[in-house]
């Protein structure tokens, strides 16, 4: 058996959902764009340059999760989807992953943006595991906190150990298995596959690849 992992955001998306939900948000009133804006780009802008605090980011990210009811949530991101996702879809990403579904290989997305905003993604792909960044929540409300540790960096690392481990799998157990991802962040579990791909990379992540000699893909 072949395990096949995909990295989401400028991976199999053309964009960042993470920024993009919040950026959605702001544009339904649901922020106050003169104050998350300007907040917004510069956790980007962090994640980029590889000095993100994941922690201070969450805080932002899932704060108005739990200020609304999980059916208007719901129904922003259906909005959501239609407007700032499946336009970000290109054909090659779908190509992609359902040559490996067509494999029978086991498929995860292993993201850290918060499964609430990547799971209907992670359905667009039909792909069938998400290994995601957890909020937390109570009685159906989101609490605006993470649940666990994020999936961010070697974090990713964590979170698929235990989803392998409650699978009854572990990492001997595949003929190989392959992470696709576009980000620096990501060098630990890239680090650990047996196959890793640099797909559209950043400059740090390109020049890794290259001295690795990894393949490097283009989804563009």
């Amino acid at each position: 058996m072949n395990l096949a992992l995909f990295d989401l955001d400028n991976t199999l998306l053309s964009g960042d959902s993470d920024f993009e939900w919040a950026q959605f948000l702001i544009s339904k009133g649901v922020l106050d764009r003169e104050v998350h804006e300007a907040r917004n780009q510069a956790f980007y802008d962090d994640y980029k340059a590889g000095t993100l605090d994941i922690h201070a980011f969450l805080k932002f990210q899932l704060a108005p999760l739990a200020r609304h009811a999980r059916t208007e949530l719901d129904a922003w991101h259906r909005e959501f989807m239609d407007t700032r996702i499946r336009p970000i879809i290109g054909a090659p990403a779908r190509r992609l992953v359902q040559q490996h579904l067509d494999a029978g290989d086991l498929c995860a997305l292993v993201t850290a943006t918060n499964s609430f905003v990547t799971g209907p993604i992670c359905r667009e792909f039909a792909i069938p595991h998400l290994i995601a960044t957890v909020p937390a929540h109570e009685n159906g409300q989101f609490t605006g906190a993470p649940r666990g540790m994020p999936a961010f960096k070697a974090g990713k690392i964590v979170r698929m150990n235990a989803w392998l481990e409650e699978t009854g799998l572990w990492w001997g157990a595949f003929a190989r298995s392959t992470f696709y991802s576009d980000s620096h962040n990501d060098l630990p579990l890239l680090e650990l596959v047996t196959h890793p791909v640099a797909v559209d990379p950043d400059d740090t992540l390109r020049a890794h690849a290259a001295r690795k000699g990894w393949p490097i893909l283009s989804l563009r």
